[in-house]
């Protein structure tokens, strides 16, 4: 197999290939972008492709793209309406600008990374900056290598900026951590981002960053995505390595892109998928040519597609009717786009689908326990999954979720649990298999969140992303539009294994059909 670096070179050539060929196809520019030719291009709410055009052209470099985001960081994120997004600033990140300033002009760049600065969260390991999950418990907890896609990340060039705030472990939809404390909305300031990768969801919502990196264990990258007006991507099982994220159930937990755009999420996408022989789900992959997505940005991709509109996934009461009106109006900007709306009878109910399939409560204590052990000589002095609850030092709401994992030593042991992850699931798939097949469905949609998300204080309730993770089919979330009080409001595609090509043409042609991003006032 070629080298990581060499892998990268390929998808950016094509990547930039394919979006210049699209030409006509491509969306007018959006206010503020710059094809490059020298001219200055306005850094907020840039893609990744605009910043690389004025990076080749030489009116933007990687340190001072960097040191915006520093800046804005120390406007909005510590000051002004401290957002609260970043647990850690890297330190070192100007250097890592510069640095690959002087491999640019030397070399050319690597990918659509280079020197493009992006956000971590904070359950990621990195070999340089500490990984905390958010924990005071593992607060200085320092990995001896970086997570598999960290790495990847790294081979394409990117400027790790810092590590973002998370619901502590990744155990919550809300973003409040004991290390962390509580992010903010960017949209609304009394509002949770949505979890668990609000961090680096409200640094890129409030460009902060370029780019974020999240997980999802069962809503937790296209909660936030959907709550601060983003694209979220929750790939396919195995598209893209786990190894070296703290765990929170491997059964059901995934990474993936948070960025501003579909195109960003692709350039992302492409550069983190992979092989990896540290994470057995991501074996058939080996020796197989990567997809390589930017062919699939096509502004008229929902031109003749079958979309599924999943009604029972949309609510019934009162608090649910702003977000049934935007993604009825989503749906119906769908059908004016070209695509054919199929409405599904099938009453999945996603709370009993959680409560008869969830395996956090199983696989929390031995993995967390394996996590720790892993960190070696930079392990923290809480050793263990029982000692981290004993001590106390998690916020309060962790504490019920993890006394009823404490007995959990050998979950394979337990009937329930094999159940779970066996028949259970299977059915659960091949049910949503037959979904697409039997409706020659492209993708399935619904609102990724039935009601609002939550003020702060309050636990966030009626989110839709468990399909998509129990079964590991590929989803993304994308701008809806916003309630009257301008929150924003996501819409879900769901779709077949290994379709995210499919999924990307859908999502950006929607995009491109609605232009429903923009960003918050809190942050001009």
């Amino acid at each position: 197999m070629s080298s990581p670096c060499a892998l990268a070179l390929v998808p950016f050539a094509c990547f930039a290939a394919a979006v210049v060929a699209l030409g006509a196809c491509s969306h007018a520019a959006p206010k503020g972008e710059s094809s490059g030719g020298g001219k200055p291009v306005q850094i907020e709410e840039a893609t990744v492709l605009q910043l690389q055009s004025a990076l080749a052209a030489g009116s933007l470099t990687s340190r001072a793209l960097t040191q915006h985001y520093l800046d804005r960081i120390a406007r909005y994120d510590k000051a002004g309406p401290k957002l609260n997004a970043f647990i850690l600033v890297n330190p070192r990140a100007l250097e890592e600008a510069d640095a690959l300033d002087r491999e640019r002009a030397a070399k050319g760049p690597r990918s659509p990374l280079h020197g493009i600065p992006v956000v971590l969260k904070d359950n990621m390991n990195t070999r340089d900056l500490p990984t905390t999950g958010g924990s005071t418990a593992f607060a200085g907890a320092q990995p001896q290598a970086d997570a598999f896609i960290v790495g990847k990340l790294r081979d394409a060039g990117a400027v790790i900026l810092g590590k973002g705030n998370l619901h502590e472990l990744a155990r919550a939809g809300t973003t409040v951590s004991s290390l962390g404390g509580q992010t903010l909305n960017p949209y609304d300031l009394k509002r949770t981002p949505g979890g668990s990768s609000g961090g680096p969801a409200a640094a890129v919502a409030a460009n902060l960053s370029s780019v974020g990196l999240g997980s999802d264990t069962v809503n937790s990258i296209r909660s936030p995505a959907s709550a601060c007006d983003l694209v979220g991507l929750r790939p396919t099982r195995g598209l893209v390595s786990r190894s070296g994220i703290i765990p929170a159930a491997l059964t059901q937990d995934a990474a993936g892109p948070i960025t501003r755009t579909v195109s960003d999420a692709a350039a992302v996408l492409e550069i983190i998928q992979g092989y990896d022989p540290r994470d057995d789900t991501t074996e058939a992959l080996r020796g197989r040519e990567l997809p390589r997505y930017g062919v699939s940005l096509d502004k008229n991709g929902l031109r003749g597609a079958r979309i599924g509109v999943l009604r029972s996934f949309f609510g019934q009461k009162p608090e649910h009717a702003e977000v049934n009106q935007v993604v009825a109006a989503a749906i119906a900007r769908m059908k004016e786009l070209g695509a054919e709306p199929v409405e599904l009878p099938l009453p999945l109910d996603v709370d009993k689908l959680i409560a008869s399939l969830d395996v956090q409560k199983w696989e929390s204590k031995t993995q967390i326990d394996a996590w720790l052990r892993e960190l070696g000589p930079g392990a923290p002095a809480i050793h263990s999954f029982d000692a981290w609850v004993a001590s106390g030092k998690f916020d309060k709401s962790l504490e019920k979720g993890l006394i009823a994992a404490q007995p959990f030593d050998h979950p394979e042991q337990d009937p329930e649990y094999r159940e779970r992850i066996g028949p259970r699931k299977a059915e659960l798939v091949h049910q949503l298999q037959a979904l697409l097949d039997d409706n020659k469905l492209d993708a399935i949609v619904y609102p990724h969140q039935k009601r609002l998300v939550v003020p702060i204080g309050e636990s966030q309730t009626d989110r839709n992303g468990f399909l998509a993770s129990m079964t590991g089919f590929p989803a993304i979330v994308v701008p809806a539009g916003f309630s009257s009080g301008g929150v924003p409001i996501g819409v879900e595609f769901l779709g077949r294994n290994f379709a995210e090509p499919t999924l990307f043409k859908l999502a950006y042609s929607y995009e491109q059909g609605t232009q429903n991003r923009r960003p918050p006032a809190s942050a001009p």
